[in-house]
């Protein structure tokens, strides 16, 4: 009414002034003026309702391109930014949303196989495989990503039968996008020269998980990502969270947990919402696990930082694409609950003639990377000076790898001291204490704290004989009892 108003004023203005020329343009700036205002209202309107077409849209057209990281960094940039979540409507089809914000969220996204079906028994290990105290900090959501209706009901039924006390708890969620969410999926580009079933099968996918990182963006502080055919290792979430406390005030994207797929990997729950709109974007040009590897670059994490043993095992024989057979195993797994070293802060030191870039630091990392010196001479170590004095429980020493068996230390020691001298750089202890000799190149020693009896300031890996062979030292775990307060 009030846009007929405006125009109707108008016209009546025209004929009263048309031979004013100053007023007729002041006239038609106004009419231009109402016009537009009228359109801005009717496209907020429609922004509302169709947020997601916009994003169609937004995926048609860089989809059209194929994927160039250094061609994108501006666009993906500008992406970064937009942290809010994509406008889905999920169905719950059981449990409810979370009353309270969690440690760990656990996505699934599952769809029906043509053989075999593991999603059951990949939710039974991540509960069985957690402890009471574990489970409260956890969350499961499945992802029933199938547009068979029938499947899906009949998924829910036979896990709400199982989980059923998990569901009330509050600890299990399933949920479901319905197909008319989902952008177009058939006459996709064939990258890689992939047959069109493939290529419809991976690009769903890609929008599968990016549906189910924006519902899991705001439910913990942390979320991990399985595949629905996958046997846990124990007590995992208790490792998950050592292993983010040693990486405290350093950078990561990605922590990896399994070395297959989309299986173990860890993000913050902030990269969520960037991570779903970057597989949206990029849905029809490459697998998941390929774009992961984009995703983690060009947020400046350059190198993988992948923890062994792996947390998580592939379990399936039949894929879920076509029921091809998928024998893929990590053979970095370990079923029973392994116990990372706590490798208190420490400064590192070595005279050895380190080879490149392999500096004595990475000996000490938790992450897969070693120490590697030119061929030591008799008297020449390797020193940790400890922040703190420390009480230890536990050593084990690590050289040599399969690939270069040579690379060891063949005569060797390692020691424990006290009383540190000297500056910052050259600190060092005045007494040392020999816990005993290296064998086959490893050096490993349980119940230490009951072997010595003072607060260790410094332990220290010594050559008691020069070798030829160049020196790789894979890894320096070290558990403590106590931390002195010294």
């Amino acid at each position: 009414v009030t846009l007929l108003y405006a125009f109707l004023h108008m016209r009546h203005n025209l004929k009263h002034f048309d031979k004013m020329r100053c007023l007729r343009k002041r006239s038609a700036v106004s009419f231009l003026g109402v016009l537009v205002i009228c359109l801005l209202f009717m496209n907020l309107y429609i922004e509302d309702g169709y947020v997601l077409e916009g994003d169609k849209q937004l995926i048609r057209e860089t989809a059209t391109h194929q994927l160039n990281p250094e061609r994108y960094v501006h666009t993906f940039k500008d992406l970064s930014n937009f942290s809010g979540s994509i406008n889905i409507s999920y169905r719950y089809l059981a449990g409810t949303p979370l009353p309270r914000k969690r440690y760990l969220t656990i996505g699934l996204s599952s769809v029906k196989r043509k053989k075999g079906n593991y999603l059951l028994e990949t939710i039974k290990s991540i509960f069985e495989q957690s402890s009471y105290e574990e489970l409260k900090e956890i969350a499961v959501v499945v992802q029933l990503a199938d547009f068979d209706s029938a499947w899906c009901e009949g998924m829910v039924q036979d896990i709400s039968q199982k989980f059923a006390h998990h569901i009330i708890a509050g600890r299990l969620i399933v949920i479901h996008v319905p197909e008319e969410y989902y952008p177009v999926l058939d006459g996709l580009k064939r990258n890689y020269n992939d047959p069109e079933d493939r290529v419809k099968f991976r690009s769903k996918q890609n929008v599968d998980y990016a549906f189910l990182l924006n519902f899991c963006a705001n439910l913990s502080d942390y979320y991990v990502m399985l595949e629905d055919d996958v046997r846990c290792s124990k007590n995992f979430l208790t490792t998950v969270k050592k292993v983010i406390t040693s990486r405290e005030g350093s950078y990561w994207v990605t922590l990896e947990f399994s070395k297959l797929g989309y299986i173990g990997k860890l993000y913050h729950s902030h990269d969520l919402p960037r991570l779903a709109h970057f597989l949206l974007m990029f849905y029809q040009e490459m697998p998941c696990d390929w774009l992961l590897i984009h995703f983690r670059g060009l947020l400046a994490q350059k190198e993988v930082i992948r923890f062994k043993p792996s947390l998580f095992q592939h379990m399936g024989y039949y894929s879920s694409y076509k029921g091809a057979e998928n024998k893929l195993k990590d053979d970095d797994f370990e079923e029973e609950s392994f116990d990372i070293p706590d490798n208190p802060p420490a400064n590192l030191h070595t005279n050895m003639n380190v080879f490149e870039n392999y500096e004595a630091s990475k000996a000490y990392s938790s992450i897969d990377e070693y120490f590697w010196g030119k061929a030591p001479s008799t008297g020449d170590f390797y020193r940790i000076v400890f922040e703190k004095p420390i009480k230890i429980s536990k050593i084990k020493v690590l050289t040599g790898t399969e690939d270069r068996q040579n690379d060891i230390l063949h005569h060797g020691a390692l020691e424990v001291g006290e009383k540190i001298v000297g500056s910052k750089k050259g600190k060092q202890c005045t007494t040392y204490l020999r816990l005993g000799e290296f064998k086959n190149g490893n050096f490993e020693m349980t119940d230490v704290e009951h072997k010595v009896l003072f607060d260790i300031n410094c332990m220290r890996i010594l050559v008691t004989k020069s070798q030829k062979e160049w020196l790789i030292i894979r890894s320096i775990s070290i558990w403590t009892s106590q931390i002195s307060n010294q």
